[in-house]
C-alpha cells in the first residue's frame, strides 16, 4: 500500500504539467491562428466582375434545357469548361506553362548543395 501512495505522489505533478501544457497549447492554437505568411493580399472587390459573370452564364444555362454533346463541346474549345469560359486560365498549372518549374528532386538537391557545400 505504501508503493500505491508513493508513485501517486510521483505522477500528480507530471499530471498537473500535462495538463497545463494541454491547457496552454489550446489557448495558444486559438488564440494565434495560422498564418498566411508571404502570401499577397487581395482586394475584396478583385475578381468579382468575372465571378459574377460566371454565375450569370450559370444562372442562364440552367434555365435552358440541356445542351447537346457538339453544343457542349463547342463551349468547352473556349475554355476551362462550357461555363467558366477562360477565366483564370493564365493563372492554372498547365503542362504548356510548367516547363520551367523545379520538380521536387531539383529542390532536394539544391538544399543537400546547400548543406554540404559539394556540388
Amino acid at each position: 500500500m505504501k508503493i500505491i501512495g508513493f508513485v501517486s505522489s510521483l505522477v500528480r505533478p507530471v499530471r498537473f504539467l500535462v495538463v497545463a501544457f494541454t491547457c496552454a497549447l489550446l489557448l495558444l492554437t486559438n488564440a494565434f491562428p495560422a498564418l498566411a505568411i508571404g502570401t499577397t493580399k487581395s482586394a475584396p472587390t478583385e475578381a468579382t466582375e468575372q465571378l459574377n459573370g460566371i454565375q450569370s452564364k450559370t444562372d442562364e444555362k440552367a434555365t435552358k434545357p440541356p445542351l447537346g454533346r457538339e453544343e457542349t463541346q463547342a463551349e468547352t474549345y473556349k475554355g476551362l469548361n462550357e461555363v467558366q469560359g477562360d477565366a483564370d486560365i493564365d493563372k492554372m498549372k498547365r503542362p504548356e506553362n510548367s516547363q520551367n518549374a523545379t520538380t521536387v528532386e531539383d529542390q532536394v538537391e539544391n538544399l543537400l548543395e546547400k548543406v554540404t557545400g559539394k556540388k
